[in-house]
Parts: structure tokens; sequence; C-alpha cells
């Protein structure tokens, strides 16, 4: 059985957060499962109390664990990795063998303000498709998503219903607009009450804004404006060390 070097540099809580974490990936503590009690913590592996409850406090931090107040702490789903590609929400679940859901929230045409005619690239009063979708995969709510999409590219888009269906793939059979090219904007941010209830989060919960416009052709035919909850995604992405001049 693993158990805490008293000799190591290494923290003591660090040690046992690494110990749990092998426990999770190996399986030993599943999905939902309740790890053991703090009490049981600190009898195994001999530590105070204080330095287990720092192990645990990390990994609820990192989303690994979460805490049932009155039942305990449990073994967390993992995240889902944010794509940072130019791919709809439909595709994404997909290609992780997840089945991709969505409910419409509200869908009407308004007209143009100035900063959303700038964004797309119209003229202000222009019509414009608004979309507001709750996504869902397996589902479980994951994102709240609300798009605009000048009339002028699509203009019976209204017309179809997209409760299981792509939008991107819809915009690209019926119009011919495939999404070649994007810009991305990401923020992170507390969501309000009402986006809170749809995505099942506490009142304050932490999200992911993400603001994308989209680009069919060099023509701007898409923002996207979603919430995404932030205890179900992180991020990734490669790095690189920039070439040094000689």
């Amino acid at each position: 059985m693993a158990h805490i070097d008293p000799d190591s540099p290494v923290p003591k809580y660090f040690q046992l957060r690494e110990i749990l974490l092998d426990l999770i990936e190996n399986n030993e503590l599943s999905i939902g499962a309740a790890i053991p009690s703090e009490r049981e913590l600190c009898q195994r592996f001999g530590l105070s109390r204080m330095t287990v409850r720092q192990a645990v406090d990390h990994l609820v931090s990192e989303g690994r664990l979460h805490r049932v107040p009155g039942k305990g702490t449990f073994v967390a789903r993992p995240k889902i990795e944010l794509a940072l590609q130019l791919t709809s929400f439909t595709d994404d679940m997909r290609a992780r063998g997840l089945v991709p859901g969505s409910r419409d929230l509200d869908r009407r045409v308004v007209r143009a303000s100035a900063h959303l005619a700038k964004e797309l690239g119209i003229q202000p009063g222009d019509e414009v498709h608004f979309i507001e979708r709750l996504r869902t995969a397996d589902g479980e709510p994951l994102a709240i998503e609300r798009a605009h999409i000048p009339v002028y590219l699509a203009p019976d888009l209204g017309d179809y219903d997209l409760a299981e269906r792509s939008l991107y793939e819809l915009l690209e059979k019926r119009h011919g607009l495939v999404m070649d090219a994007g810009e991305l904007t990401i923020d992170g941010g507390i969501a309000d009450p009402s986006d809170a209830d749809l995505l099942k989060l506490d009142r304050g919960g932490a999200v992911l804004l993400l603001s994308r416009r989209s680009f069919s052709g060099g023509v701007c035919a898409e923002l996207g404006v979603s919430t995404y909850r932030a205890d179900r995604y992180q991020l990734r992405t490669s790095l690189e060390m920039p070439a040094r001049r000689p």
C-alpha cells in the first residue's frame, strides 16, 4: 500500500493528493464512490486532520472530488476538455462517445444593435436570427448557447427544428455555409441566477464564457455567446517555446 514518506521534501498533503489521484486513476476509487473519511485517512497515513483536509481541498478545487454536505466527499466525473477548434457542440460530443441534446429556449428575429452589427459585419438595424439553446450530453446540461446569424445568409432558418440537430450541419447542407475560420475569446465568470438554474448549478456557480465569431468564405456567419459549466469543463492547449534569435 502507498505510504507517506516523512523524509521527502514533497509536502505531506501533496503526497496524499498523489496517492488519492492514483486510486482514482486506477479505478480503485470509481466515479461516484465515496473516499475514506478524514479520520480514516488520518489513521491510515499517520497525518493530522489539517494535512488531510488540505489534500482533499486541493482535489475538490481541481474538480477531481466533490463534497456533498452531510454525506461525504465523492469522486467527481472527469471534466470535458473544451475543444479549442472550430467544431459544433453536436460533433464534439459525438466524438467523445456522448449523446448530444438540445432544448430551444428562444428563437426569434431581432434588429442588429450597433455592437452586434459591427461584430457580424452588417448594418445596424439589419435582421438577425437569435437562437438560444440549452445543450446537454447524455442528458446532463453542460452549456447555454446563444447564436446570432444574419437573416440574409439563412432566410428560412427559423423554420427548422434544432432540438436534435447540429446548427452548423444545417447551415452547411441548407445554405452552403461551411465554417472554415473563427475567433474565440474565453473569460471566467459567475452564472446569473437563470443560467444557474438551467445548468443545475448552485447560485453563484463558476462558468466559462465563450464568445466566438465563425466565418464562411471570409464572411462572418455567426456570433456565438456561450456559457459553459466550469465544473464540467477544462481548457487544454499545447505550448511551444518561441524560437530564439541567434
